[in-house]
This record gives structure tokens, sequence and C-alpha cells, in this order.
């Protein structure tokens, strides 16, 4: 995947393996240090909000296929929550 501002690779191994190189988050938003995958979204959210976790961006649907939302963790590192929409 190529979107001019990131580049993903992957492989299909036991499990699907990534790794991306970015210029940008997307619209305009800053890279993020570390990104995550999970399974639930919304709970991630909830529970990140619930704790207390400053949120920096979304929860937003990005034309590229995924769900999302920026959080910073404790040590100020900007981290991506995604989900890939099916």
């Amino acid at each position: 995947m190529d979107h001019g501002w990131i580049a993903t690779f992957g492989a299909a191994t036991d499990m699907t393996v990534q790794l991306s190189i970015a210029s940008e988050g997307g619209f305009g938003t800053p890279v993020p240090d570390l990104s995550i995958e999970v399974d639930d979204l919304d709970a991630a959210f909830e529970a990140m909000s619930a704790s207390g976790f400053p949120i920096e961006y979304g929860p937003a649907d990005e034309p590229w296929g995924v769900r999302r939302f920026y959080v910073r963790d404790p040590f100020g590192k900007l981290v991506n929550i995604l989900v890939h929409k099916n």
C-alpha cells in the first residue's frame, strides 16, 4: 500500500505482519510513534478515556479503510489505535 504519505509493507505468515513508514499521520495529523491494531476500537477508546489518557484525535473513520484514534501514553508518545474496517 502506498498513499504517498505512508507506505505499508506486509507478509502473510501465521500472523499478519506489517511495517509502515510515514511522513505524516494522514489528514495533516502528526506521525504517531506507534500504531496498535485492536479487535474492538470502541472498547479501547472507552478504556483509554476512562483512564484519563489524553485523546489527541478521533475516533475517526478514514477513507483508506481504518477507524482510529490517537492517544498520548504516560511518556508523551503518540499512539495510533486502529481497527481495519470490513
